[in-house]
């Protein structure tokens, strides 16, 4: 049984192909074109899954989609009739674009498809699935659980927002949902949006900004009093309603009314590149702590409907990483298990786990003995060889030395990395979802504390807030971490160790926020959060041994088993995926040395003939 799916046309457009319910491949679109959240028909991604799974489109089962159309316009329609006259602008932009393509959906699939494979429209079996449905498919199916208690939160799909759901064996019950356009994801959004941020995009700079805020000020605490008076009624089974009349996302063209805004919280929308000022961080952290409360109060439902042990999360809100460590930290549930690609890109590879078992019935294998997941480390991308690397040393005139060996290049990128250098390590295959686990990489050393400052402002030409990630041996976690469970996709926030912690100054609360960022709170600062925390990847021989090596290199050489990890781009960029993009990321930042497989490149040995401006990163304020 050979399905694809795909997800396309909103944002982060993906295709994946599994067989017989084995994942085969998957890859998001923009890793191709470069256009970061590229929403357009995932050509390439389909090219490749196509390429490395053998199969031809003529040969495959079915082709399923992530969502349905009719059911989207349905809302859109009835969303703006309720609302009518208000609402005009966003219809007139909206509904050409729906008439010309959307509404025939099917037919624009099976003509992008064609051009893919000179194949008959008739041939192609097309299907189309729920969103949420995708969603829950993409966590229970690739789990480890016979069954679970299923959570999917996002902004919207067709009319749904949230879902809980029973999987049990090879079947998906939908016990409970809200409705649009009350959505636990449109409501950070639009926080996302209050704070100078990017909606779709940037919501985890907002989760990064969060631990800024001061907790017990007087201001941080009536935020979130004004937020669950004013903007939200949240009920105790999880379920919300926005209060409307602040919100402009149903027919707007924006996320929120801001005159309104500006009056409850007392400052004016901030501006994108602006400073970033203390009240601006007290709304983030209530936002979050509000966030926090709503996703333990589904989870509490969700337990109650299924009476499950385990738990699975997907959609958008399901990378929200404080959130899940949270109900991590609440004992909720005994196992619980997040899709890496909890967005709508990990709705391709859902959507065709729902034909395989749904639509065809077929029976899920799960070994008793085998706890891990079907992910394969979501190391689901392209891979490339010598000869592709070589290639590009050629174009480039570069310089490189090639060792023979792994363990060399392991030993010598430990040395590195000890020494205060910033890596680029370029491994196997591309990583699914938006975390680099180790493949498609930029490293550090997590005990240097002008780390952080390094990589936020001469390699990543970002905020000088954002927090960086720790991979750590997955067997030497607790010894840096709160935390008692694997984390191999980087969706779960943990407290460093007490015994790892340093006393802050007395006077630590009235500094300005970078000052702050820059006290050295642990023996790890490059990976510290402000709050103590840490967004933790723990690291699985069994599913990536070089990237495990090199940290058990670097763990003999300086006894400490956990590096700095956060992925090979810059601000604006998609992750990198060939080693075309990983050298051009390399030249165009001040990254010290890049590994691509057995081969080191060092900064200082490069051609002076390389051409910054005709190799150029796509740089933007995403």
């Amino acid at each position: 049984m050979k399905i694809l799916g795909i997800s396309a046309y909103y944002h982060d457009s993906a295709a994946a192909i599994i067989s017989d319910g084995i994942i085969l491949a998957a890859v998001q679109e923009e890793r191709f074109t470069r256009i970061k959240h590229d929403a357009y028909f995932p050509t390439n991604a389909v090219k490749y899954c196509l390429q490395y799974s053998g199969f031809s489109i003529s040969e495959l089962d079915a082709i399923v989609f992530y969502d349905k159309p009719f059911i989207k316009f349905e809302r859109l329609l009835e969303t703006y009739y309720s609302n009518a006259p208000r609402g005009i602008k966003s219809f007139v932009a909206a509904i050409p674009v729906w008439i010309k393509e959307k509404l025939f959906l099917k037919k624009l699939l099976k003509e992008e498809l064609c051009k893919i494979e000179n194949v008959k429209r008739t041939k192609l079996k097309l299907l189309f699935t729920e969103h949420h449905l995708s969603h829950a498919a993409s966590a229970f199916y690739p789990s480890s659980f016979d069954e679970a208690a299923i959570i999917t939160l996002d902004g919207v799909g067709e009319w749904a927002t949230a879902s809980i759901c029973h999987g049990k064996g090879n079947s998906i019950t939908i016990l409970k949902e809200l409705h649009f356009p009350h959505s636990i994801g449109l409501l950070y959004s639009a926080f996302t949006y209050f704070l100078g941020f990017k909606v779709n995009s940037g919501e985890y700079k907002l989760m990064g900004l969060a631990p800024y805020g001061i907790a017990s000020s007087e201001n941080t605490q009536n935020y979130i009093k004004i937020i669950r008076e004013k903007l939200v009624d949240i009920k105790e089974d999880g379920s919300i309603f926005l209060h409307l009349e602040y919100f402009n996302f149903e027919t707007g063209l924006r996320m929120i009314h801001e005159k309104k805004w500006e009056q409850l919280f007392g400052f004016k929308t901030r501006s994108p590149e602006s400073e970033t000022l203390q009240e601006h961080c007290d709304l983030a952290y209530a936002i979050q702590y509000v966030t926090n409360d709503i996703v333990l109060k589904i989870a509490q439902t969700a337990k109650e409907l299924t009476g499950a042990e385990n738990l699975c999360l997907a959609g958008g809100v399901a990378l929200n990483c404080v959130a899940n460590g949270h109900l991590l930290k609440s004992g909720l549930f005994k196992e619980i298990f997040i899709q890496p690609a909890a967005g709508d890109a990990g709705g391709a590879l859902g959507a065709a786990l729902v034909a395989h078992h749904i639509y065809f019935n077929k029976e899920r294998n799960i070994s008793s003995e085998d706890r891990a997941d079907s992910m394969q480390g979501a190391y689901l991308g392209p891979e490339f060889s010598d000869i592709d690397i070589e290639y590009t040393a050629r174009k480039h005139k570069a310089s490189f030395v090639k060792h023979n060996l792994f363990d060399e290049v392991a030993e010598t990128t430990a040395k590195l990395l000890d020494k205060g250098n910033v890596v680029g390590w370029f491994q196997g295959r591309m990583e699914f979802g938006p975390r680099a686990l180790g493949n498609r990489s930029i490293l550090g050393d997590a005990r240097n504390p002008e780390m952080q400052k390094k990589l936020n402002l001469k390699i990543k030409y970002r905020e000088g807030f954002r927090p960086f990630a720790p991979s750590v041996l997955a067997e030497n976690a607790n010894e840096y971490f709160e935390i008692n469970t694997s984390s191999p996709y980087m969706l779960l926030v943990a407290n460093v160790v007490e015994e790892r912690k340093k006393l802050l100054p007395d006077n630590y609360d009235q500094l300005p926020l970078l000052d702050k960022l820059y006290v050295q709170r642990s023996d790890i600062p490059a990976i510290t959060h402000i709050d103590f925390s840490a967004r933790v990847q723990t690291v699985h021989k069994e599913t990536n041994e070089r990237y495990w090596t090199l940290i058990k290199k670097f763990e003999e050489l300086t006894g400490f088993a956990v590096i700095v990890n956060t992925s090979f781009n810059v601000r604006g960029e998609p992750i990198i995926c060939s080693p075309e993009d990983a050298y051009i990321c390399f030249m165009n930042t001040e990254m010290d040395h890049l590994v691509m497989g057995n081969y080191i490149f060092d900064k200082k040995l490069q051609s002076k003939d390389f051409n910054k401006e005709q190799f150029k990163l796509r740089t933007n304020t995403d």
